[in-house]
């Protein structure tokens, strides 16, 4: 018996690390007109941002339903101690509210601890893996829950946009709403307050928005992990993290912003996510 881990397909943690780390993802659920799909399961992340780019109308997003985590909650429940669910703000999406629905709902003798990390993509899939490698460790559930509590406020992230037009159509810009009105060219960079969008800096190229996200881990002390996000520029994601010389290169994970936050994100989208000793 063990203690399971689960977040959203927000945390955008690259498959292969899934597996080996023994995470169970519910997806998220990205609709193109009258067609839904599961983020990550029913449409690849190339996928989705050809259609992104051709399709006349903007997809839109839905949270897993509290049925979807029932499902899961009660399957883990049959060979686990104990159920630790890590998932986006609660300012960003309605996952939270429905994975604690379903905490209540769920047919299972074993606790359920939910967390709102209060942040996205891999600031939330550091934790969710810091939490798995915990587990495995054989760490117990209220141990890890009150680690994964601790690392929130010490994990951020910083996002080099192309541009805000997604996340305004989206409704996620949150208080970032006063970069949308700035000069042609200039290159908003947003991070996590409180669990919602704020304006960060901005860049007048897209090179120099590289240099600032760059200053922004040089600013960053006792980094315990690091991933370098971006949602169609791989290579460029790969020349970034090749320039990092704070922590190995072996630790740097590289993951592609999926179909779920590729909505409100948009093509171009590169950013740092980094979490620090507490």
């Amino acid at each position: 018996m063990a203690i399971k881990v689960v977040t959203d397909s927000t945390a955008d943690i690259p498959s292969q690390l899934v597996k080996d780390l023994g995470i169970v993802v519910v997806p998220s659920y990205v609709i193109f007109g009258s067609k839904s799909y599961r983020g990550g399961i029913d449409i690849a992340a190339d996928e989705f941002y050809r259609k992104l780019l051709h399709e006349p109308v903007l997809p839109t997003t839905s949270q897993p339903t509290p049925q979807d985590f029932v499902e899961v909650y009660n399957q883990l429940a049959k060979e686990a101690d104990g159920i630790i669910s890590i998932h986006i703000s609660s300012k960003l999406s309605g996952t939270i509210n429905s994975a604690e629905h379903a905490k209540k709902l769920a047919n299972v003798n074993c606790p359920i601890e939910v967390i709102d990390t209060q942040n996205l993509t891999m600031a939330l899939g550091l934790i969710v893996i810091a939490a798995a490698r915990m587990t495995r460790a054989g760490k117990g559930l209220t141990e890890v829950a009150d680690a994964v509590r601790k690392m929130v406020p010490s994990t951020r992230l910083l996002i080099l946009f192309d541009t805000l037009e997604y996340l305004a159509k989206g409704g996620r810009i949150g208080k970032a709403k006063s970069m949308l009105g700035s000069i042609l060219n200039v290159k908003p960079l947003l991070t996590l307050k409180e669990g919602e969008f704020v304006p960060a800096t901005q860049a007048h190229s897209r090179t120099k928005g590289k240099e600032k996200l760059l200053e922004f881990l040089k600013n960053a002390k006792d980094i315990e992990d690091l991933a370098i996000i971006y949602s169609t520029t791989p290579d460029e994601a790969k020349e970034l993290a090749a320039s990092i010389t704070a922590i190995p290169q072996a630790r740097i994970i590289i993951a592609q912003v999926g179909p779920v936050l590729g909505v409100h994100s948009g093509p171009g989208a590169l950013g740092i996510a980094l979490r620090t000793k507490e």
